[in-house]
């Protein structure tokens, strides 16, 4: 009933609250990621909390690698160790449960296929890069190098990753891989091994090279979709890959080619500040409810490319997106289940992660939320 309730609410605009500082919102939200922590029997973060069982899912290696640097980021601003120390345990774990040859596990840790998956490997990258620097831990710094030597492997002479695909998603070949390329430039800039970088440029390289003439890429999304659509959450990734990608590599003409995909994103942008799901390959879109995981990521992607660009004109939709996101986060709730987390969709029964309160949504929320508060200082938030 307690869904139910919460879809009514939505549906109405009864779920938008006042916004409060963005110390607030971000205590709020790191407080939920340390419960996520604490909710399950292990040091991962759990992947979801599903308000219509009452339930939280099992820890979820991928997206906990790449809340690390989000809770060290939060740790060091804000002087408040609890959270490194969270983060740190939450690296030892992924340490302790990485598979043989290197690679990181598909899916939750009750998933009942345990396979090495490339995009999950790509992401835990962030965690532990950021870990070892941190705490100059060899166990972190073995790690990296084990996940980056598989990725690099697991490349195709073209640079795609094709091997290793996830069971547990329709589409197997991944234009939003180049956020594995990103986590890869985070390794090379760790430990400066020239051939990690090399690999994530070759990714890249093949990407965009299958670009359409109006810069859409194909194969972006979770889901082979009928009508070629994708989530704004994938176009995220992908757009950041290749905008640090292009950093990273001293290419301007990637760092130009994430500012155009975004700019067009951008273009439909709602009045509320959300952004429409789904996008299709003409980048027009298709859907009314938001994907608010996909909010976030391009609030950093706007604030990023204005940083790097100058274009201040890109923070103008970041924080309209970041605002938006910060009415539905609801503080004052006591259910601690859901207090300071974010919704995988808007309303709540939207078609990505219905119902539930994904890990991802809320460690976006915080990387958004810091970078505009820092926006006139450089940084590099994973």
């Amino acid at each position: 009933m307690k869904h139910i309730k919460q879809l009514i609410k939505d549906k109405i605009g009864a779920a938008v609250y006042p916004i409060s500082s963005i110390e607030a919102h971000l205590k709020g939200a790191a407080d939920w990621l340390l419960a996520a922590q604490q909710a399950t029997p292990d040091d991962g973060l759990a992947h979801s909390y599903d308000v219509r069982q009452r339930t939280w899912n099992a820890s979820y290696p991928e997206t906990t690698g790449y809340a690390i640097p989000t809770l060290y980021d939060y740790a060091r601003l804000y002087d408040a160790p609890a959270y490194a120390e969270a983060a740190r345990r939450m690296a030892l774990w992924e340490s302790e449960i990485q598979m043989e040859d290197g690679g990181v596990r598909a899916g939750t840790m009750s998933a009942e296929i345990v396979a090495p998956t490339i995009f999950n490997t790509g992401q835990v990258l962030f965690g532990w890069a950021k870990a070892w620097l941190e705490t100059g831990d060899e166990r972190f710094k073995s790690s990296l190098t084990r996940a980056s030597d598989w990725l690099v492997a697991a490349q195709d002479e073209d640079g795609a990753w094709r091997r290793f695909a996830s069971p547990f998603a329709t589409s197997k070949l991944n234009s939003y891989n180049t956020r594995s390329a990103f986590g890869l430039v985070r390794a090379y800039e760790a430990l400066g091994e020239e051939r990690w970088l090399a690999a994530a440029v070759k990714n890249v390289d093949w990407a965009v090279g299958r670009a359409f003439a109006n810069e859409w890429l194909p194969d972006n999304c979770l889901l082979k979709m009928e009508d070629e659509s994708a989530l704004t959450h994938t176009i995220a990734y992908s757009i950041r890959g290749i905008l640090e990608v292009g950093v990273a590599a001293g290419r301007e003409e990637l760092i130009e080619r994430a500012v155009r995909m975004s700019k067009l994103v951008a273009a439909r942008q709602r009045e509320d500040g959300a952004l429409p799901a789904r996008y299709l390959p003409d980048w027009k879109t298709r859907v009314d409810w938001t994907c608010v995981t996909g909010n976030s990521q391009m609030a950093i992607n706007w604030l990023r490319l204005a940083q790097i660009t100058g274009d201040n004109t890109l923070k103008e939709p970041a924080i309209r997106a970041n605002h938006f996101n910060m009415s539905i986060q609801d503080l004052n709730t006591p259910d601690t289940a859901v207090r300071g987390a974010l919704k995988g969709s808007h309303p709540i029964n939207g078609e990505y992660m219905t119902y539930r309160y994904p890990n991802w949504a809320t460690k976006f929320f915080m990387d958004g939320l810091m970078l505009e508060q820092k926006f006139d200082v450089a940084k590099n938030i994973g």
